[in-house]
């Protein structure tokens, strides 16, 4: 059986709208729409059913120069995600805001980078290698 390996390019990725563009690029092409800028929908991706999944019991992913993802989703674009999300009351739960900005500040809430880590790592048709 063949495995189909994605390539991810950590260096393109300078913040959470490029993490999501480098995703597109890897992982929807050849498809009419994009997915948006949404953790949720990145999960969805992963169950596979469309784009490069389509088809695929299972895949590789290599994801290069992780190092660079990794500081660029970190503290402060996870603190700034945070903060937008709190400039919109009403649609967030504020709480669960405050106490993930708190944990930030602490050193010990997740970054955004964690998060999609998290998110990988929950399913397991996607096999995840990094350098």
């Amino acid at each position: 059986m063949t495995t189909t390996t994605l390539l991810l390019e950590g260096s393109a990725i300078d913040d959470i709208a490029s993490f999501y563009a480098e995703i597109n690029r890897v992982f929807m092409a050849g498809e009419d729409w994009q997915l948006g800028v949404s953790l949720d929908a990145l999960d969805d991706l992963l169950y596979g059913g469309y784009g490069a999944l389509a088809g695929h019991a299972a895949v590789s992913v290599h994801w290069r120069d992780i190092a660079h993802s990794r500081m660029a989703l970190g503290v402060a674009a996870t603190r700034a995600w945070l903060q937008d999300k709190r400039a919109r009351p009403g649609t967030f739960n504020l709480q669960i805001l405050d106490a993930q900005l708190d944990a930030l500040a602490r050193g010990v809430g997740q970054t955004y980078f964690d998060i999609v880590m998290d998110i990988f790592a929950a399913h397991p048709n996607v096999r995840l290698t990094t350098d």
